[in-house]
């Protein structure tokens, strides 16, 4: 189901405005062992890197429960520009392609930026869940994490 698909990526769809995802690689998470695409947020006129992105391609409950379908970091220095929301929704129409019904994404609690950057990409906020602490996210200092669901249902992405 996806390998298959990384030759169809087309970056062209892949840009909005000033941003540019370029796809790096599809291979198993590093952390989460998951089907994932990796991907570079870009500067279209300047091809500065800004962040990166990943699309975790597997429904079992540690990513949808704890560590989400989505994976996000912007640069400190290009923060405030809604990179993160804008990228989760030009990854919307490759996660619906591969059969996902609805994106999840977490975060910590106390991380206002990502909590901002998933509300801002239309995501719903469900819960707050204790991270088991036989879990990979739990043993490496994360306790708790919010759960955002991103149903494209009630998406127009």
């Amino acid at each position: 189901m996806c390998s298959g698909w990384k030759e169809e990526i087309d970056s062209a769809r892949l840009e909005d405005g000033d941003l540019l995802l370029q796809f790096v690689e599809f291979g198993p998470h590093p952390v989460h062992h998951v089907p994932t695409y990796h991907f570079r947020m870009v500067h279209r006129q300047t091809a500065e890197e800004l962040g990166g992105i990943n699309l975790r391609v597997s429904s079992i409950p540690h990513i949808e429960l704890y560590a989400g379908h989505i994976g996000y970091t912007v640069s400190p220095a290009h923060r405030g520009h809604r990179y993160a929301a804008r990228s989760v929704l030009l990854l919307a129409p490759i996660a619906r392609q591969l059969h996902l019904d609805a994106l999840w994404i977490t975060c910590d609690p106390e991380n206002a930026g990502s909590r901002r950057s998933a509300e801002l990409a239309g995501a719903a906020f469900i819960e707050i869940v204790d991270v088991p602490g036989n879990c990979i996210i739990h043993q490496s200092g994360h306790k708790r994490k919010r759960r955002y669901r991103l149903d494209f249902r009630a998406s127009n992405s």
